[in-house]
């Protein structure tokens, strides 16, 4: 008994340590339940917290820079299933415009050169090799003069096109002088033309769509005056044209005008053109024009050089009759009318048409409301035939000039035309991606540089992503997935921004390697039973660039089996919290893709 009693320092030496714990515990607990109510400050705290650890403990692996070469890669860290990479032949493989499968499809009105998706027995998994030498492109603007000639090694079109300046081989680039068809001596004097006649400088002119782009050099130059273009054309005998586009850092997809309608919204641009396109414009009833004048914002203008305008001049040229060419641009005059456009301007090769800023009046007066289309939404276009009639566009929208327009309420909103999006709706919307950028530029210190130029947000919501980030060094492809259950990318483009419909159950149309950086909110949660993860990480690594970086928003489940995947797809990853603290279910997946090209062990096995 004696040997079980305490001294009495002992015991007060013990009174004192548990009052001193019993002390720290409740200053801990009394702090910590002070900051968890308070919700300011909250996400700056944490923020800074990743900023302080980012560059030596919570991503010390990822490295953001570029290297040119294969040197400059880290070891690959096989944890799960490998996915082996495809044979060489595959390096500019774009699975729904493939040749092979287009050769299957009738060429009446390019219906082979559609989109034209492998079923499930034919995709590939595997993944797709950057051709031997490959390198970063250059950054903007030198990406838009030069291209190096190991990323696209296609040299036709700088013989079909060499009296036509559109591209030049020197050396181990493609050069750019910035030609075309209708304008040999330069995009830019051909732009000035058109600025004399629509207002190009004052923001008034932010979106414009390029029909049968060639290598986009019409959209490369308007960037000199803060105008997004989207431009695209079929995958066809002018190897690469898109792909030019894209390495050069121009916004632009595999597209024709065909059958489908345009995966764009109604009202969407402020301008439309085609420069020798050759696109049947008087054909079909006019449903080529009709479907451009669907997704032509009232007051929009339209511009058409080359065939058949100045015809008394060409014809001969074009091998067609004198008749035969007038007979052709009468047509399309005839049917501009019926569209209730105005021909303002026609000089030498170029015509101007604007469409009438409130047309409803119009097609009453001249009596085409037998020819307005019966659609219930005229956004819903997703593999919908295209149609010879005309869609009813209401009175014009009040935008704003670029860049205001890039943060003020949005029309489709004010005027109760976006179910389930209100005005603080979108307020809210844009302070959160703003914290969000915030937080990927800690932890990304490259992000809103030139090193991440083409960027692709997969499921872009109200676009509030893109325009936080907003910089003339970058431009964002806003996707809006066909499943959403809102569609908000006519939303998008009243902000001044761009961006495409698709369905990630298949593959994007583009080729491989053309973006930087790929961001993706919920994607796979939007996406589960739907597809396979694996097909959609697949085609996210084929459009990846070597060396690219993928930034995941996801519940914390769904992101792990992500990483489980492409911790076998040459992917290094990390996982980080969330802004707001490690409570939150939605973590942060970044990943940065290893530089790699293809082999002869690999293609020889």
């Amino acid at each position: 008994m004696r040997g079980s009693r305490m001294n009495p320092g002992d015991r007060r030496t013990r009174s004192t340590m548990t009052i001193i714990i019993v002390m720290g515990l409740c200053c801990f607990f009394y702090i910590l339940g002070a900051w968890q109510k308070s919700g300011t400050g909250r996400g700056d705290s944490i923020a800074l917290r990743v900023n302080q650890e980012t560059d030596c403990t919570i991503l010390p692996n990822l490295h953001f820079e570029t290297h040119h070469s294969i040197s400059g890669a880290n070891p690959l860290i096989m944890t799960s299933k490998v996915i082996e990479p495809c044979h060489i032949r595959y390096s500019d493989y774009t699975p729904c415009q493939d040749q092979n499968r287009a050769m299957a499809f009738p060429r009446e009105n390019m219906t082979y050169r559609e989109r034209h998706c492998p079923a499930e027995n034919e995709k590939l998994h595997c993944l797709i090799p950057a051709p031997k030498g490959y390198v970063t492109p250059f950054p903007w603007p030198k990406s838009r003069d030069y291209v190096p000639y190991a990323n696209a090694p296609y040299k036709s079109l700088t013989v079909e096109k060499a009296v036509q300046n559109w591209i030049q081989f020197e050396g181990d680039v493609f050069k750019f002088p910035g030609g075309g068809t209708m304008f040999p001596n330069g995009a830019s004097a051909y732009i000035d033309e058109l600025a004399s006649v629509i207002p190009l400088a004052d923001g008034t002119i932010r979106t414009a769509l390029d029909t049968g782009c060639g290598v986009a050099s019409f959209g490369a130059y308007l960037m000199d005056r803060n105008i997004l273009t989207m431009s695209f054309a079929p995958r066809d005998s002018h190897e690469a044209q898109v792909q030019f586009a894209l390495e050069r850092g121009v916004p632009a997809v595999i597209g024709v005008l065909g059958t489908i309608k345009l995966p764009y919204p109604s009202r969407s641009f402020d301008m439309a053109h085609c420069s020798r396109c050759l696109i049947p414009w008087e054909s079909n009833g006019g449903m080529y024009m009709m479907e451009v004048d669907r997704v032509l914002r009232p007051g929009g203008y339209w511009i058409l050089s080359g065939p058949p305008i100045n015809w008394n001049k060409y014809h001969q040229t074009w091998k067609k009759s004198k008749q035969d060419a007038e007979e052709d641009q009468h047509r399309i005059e005839n049917i501009a009318e019926m569209l209730c456009w105005d021909k303002i301007y026609e000089k030498e090769d170029i015509a101007i048409w604007q469409k009438k800023a409130s047309s409803h009046l119009c097609h009453q007066m001249n009596g085409h409301t037998s020819k307005m289309c019966k659609v219930q939404d005229a956004d819903d276009v997703w593999y919908k035939k295209m149609e010879s009639c005309i869609t009813p566009t209401g009175e014009a929208a009040q935008l704003k000039k670029f860049p205001e327009r890039l943060s003020a309420i949005p029309p489709r909103i004010l005027d109760g035309h976006a179910p389930g999006v209100t005005e603080e709706d979108y307020e809210e919307d844009n302070k959160v991606w703003k914290k969000h950028a915030n937080t990927y530029k800690r932890v990304n210190k490259l992000l809103g540089s030139s090193r991440y130029r083409n960027i692709m947000d997969m499921n872009a919501g109200l676009g509030s992503f893109a325009a936080a980030l907003d910089s003339p060094k970058s431009w964002v492809m806003n996707v809006v997935p066909t499943i959403s259950e809102r569609n908000t990318l006519g939303i998008i483009y009243e902000r001044g921004l761009i961006g495409i419909y698709h369905d990630w159950c298949e593959a994007f149309s583009t080729y491989p390697r053309t973006y930087d950086l790929i961001h993706g909110y919920r994607i796979f949660s939007l996406y589960q039973n739907k597809c396979n993860v694996e097909d959609i990480l697949l085609e996210m690594d084929r459009i990846l660039r070597p060396e690219g970086a993928v930034i995941l928003r996801d519940s914390v489940d769904v992101l792990n089996k992500v990483r489980s995947t492409v911790s076998g797809m040459r992917w290094k990853s990390k996982l980080l919290d969330h802004e707001d603290g490690p409570h939150v279910p939605e973590k942060i997946l970044i990943s940065v893709k290893e530089y790699w090209v293809a082999s002869e062990e690999e293609n020889n096995s």
